[in-house]
């Protein structure tokens, strides 16, 4: 057994995990992190960036939400079903945040909205090639792992926590097993557990979500993320949080190939579901949380979103209605050439046909709810007036000749939540006690969007794993000081 003394010793290498392991080194603990991967920023390597308000390029860009603003967009979102002390120590941080990570090297390309209906608080990372797109912020992370690496952190790779060590009541360290299955043993004043959720654990998926993944959720899988901090967490006596998902939603197969997708998220689409009737408006499609809600009470938890040739050459000549830093412009040119080519390849989700009756055959929808609703809502497209109150220049009749559909599930980015913490990330019992010296941060213990990932303020969860982070540092080297 290798045995190992430090201040604190943090649980995860992601972005909750290293924003701890930073703002806690710099407050003079000493600090080893324990990553089971083989490099750090976990999930956040997927990313693009971080939520904050009132930021110096928000000014920068004359977007004028304040604080106070978006606490109460957040709390009205939520319903005050959530930890408001919790959001608003997240929210007034997350500007100094923004500050901390420049002074790291971290660049910003820009502040975005995610959708035209949502706020601009994503501050987009600006990678190594100078353009945005997904995964830009993993140079974060690597400026990051840097800074922690310059303040005298430990970072212990390739090593799973298993088992927080208890010490009359208080956490005292953590047992790991390092690659070479040696036990590691860290004596330590403080622990922080910020392992990134179960999104990788199709068992407690199904126990705690209900979901069967790869038959009604099809969410990213990233390697290693089982649940083990919560688990841990919960046998050291933490009360369990509510549990959820980032719901959004996708066809699966599509998730890589944007000329493809891209088409089937515009609002002059029509949605129907397995009895070929309308559940949506469509133009609420490019809310991916909304539309992933309304994906998960229908039958089989899915739906069909549908266009045919006269819509793809408006958008051809035309260009997209929607589009975002995620789902960009693409040439429609070889749309159909590239869906043929998916079709050819297995994917059972997506289809092409020359008739109404040809496609409702293949998606396996319901033939006559099909044509009824496409000659209703071709009816509401002439006279202007929509069942769901579509706005008028997105009312495109479907008229063919051919017809094109993609079979869309619910996914979602992560799971959230398992921890009961409060505001200032302690770990608490079922009985709101606190449990000294433990402390939760990032999704094992963000429990503060109530039933709907609040996509109208983007940049969230990973905004909330870094302002968490931060705050379990801070707190748990002010914890260490005490004893």
């Amino acid at each position: 057994m290798a045995s190992l003394d430090t201040d604190i010793v943090v649980v995860g290498g992601g972005p909750a995990g290293l924003a701890a392991s930073i703002a806690a080194a710099e407050m003079g603990a000493g600090v080893i992190v324990l990553e089971k991967a083989s490099t750090t920023g976990g999930a956040g390597n997927m990313g693009m960036g971080p939520f904050a308000v009132e930021t110096k390029l928000q000014r920068k860009r004359l977007v004028g939400l304040t604080r106070e603003e978006a606490f109460k967009k957040f709390m009205d979102y939520t319903h005050w079903r959530v930890d408001a002390r919790l959001v608003k120590a997240y929210i007034d941080k997350s500007s100094s945040t923004i500050d901390w990570l420049e002074d790291m090297g971290v660049e910003f390309f820009d502040v975005a909205r995610y959708f035209p209906g949502s706020e601009a608080t994503w501050h987009i990372v600006k990678p190594a090639t100078g353009e945005p797109g997904p995964r830009a912020a993993s140079i974060m992370f690597r400026l990051m792992t840097e800074r922690a690496e310059e303040l005298g952190v430990k970072i212990i790779v390739e090593t799973a926590a298993q088992k927080i060590i208890m010490d009359n009541g208080r956490a005292a360290g953590v047992e790991a097993v390092g690659k070479d299955g040696e036990t590691v043993h860290v004596k330590a004043a403080a622990v922080i557990i910020a392992t990134g959720g179960f999104g990788d654990n199709t068992d407690m998926i199904r126990q705690y979500l209900g979901y069967e993944w790869g038959k009604d959720l099809f969410s990213f899988r990233i390697p290693g993320l089982i649940g083990d901090g919560i688990k841990m967490a919960w046998e050291a006596g933490a009360g369990e949080s509510p549990i959820n998902i980032e719901v959004i939603y996708g066809i699966p197969g599509l998730q890589d190939s944007y000329l493809t997708d891209v088409p089937f998220r515009q609002p002059a689409t029509l949605w129907v579901n397995l009895a070929g009737e309308r559940f949506i408006n469509e133009e609420l499609t490019e809310n991916t949380t909304w539309t992933g809600n309304a994906l998960v009470i229908q039958q089989n938890r899915c739906g069909f979103s549908i266009f045919d040739s006269s819509i793809l050459k408006h958008y051809q000549k035309n260009g997209l209605d929607l589009m975002s830093m995620v789902h960009p412009h693409v040439p429609l040119d070889k749309f159909e050439d590239e869906l043929q080519k998916h079709i050819d390849e297995g994917n059972k989700n997506v289809f092409m046909a020359d008739s109404l009756e040809e496609l409702a055959a293949k998606a396996g929808i319901d033939a006559e709810g099909l044509a009824e609703t496409v000659s209703e809502y071709n009816r509401g497209c002439a006279s202007g007036e929509d069942m769901f109150y579509k706005r008028k220049k997105f009312l495109k009749p479907l008229k063919g000749p051919r017809y094109y559909a993609g079979k869309v599930y619910p996914g979602g980015y992560g799971t959230l939540g398992g921890v009961k913490i409060n505001h200032k990330t302690e770990v608490l019992t079922k009985d709101f006690q606190v449990i000294p010296g433990l402390y939760a941060a990032g999704t094992d213990a963000c429990s503060i969007y109530g039933d709907s990932y609040v996509f109208i303020l983007p940049g969230n969860t990973m905004g909330f794993a870094l302002n968490s982070g931060r705050m379990a540092g801070e707190n748990a080297a002010k914890y260490k000081d005490t004893l």
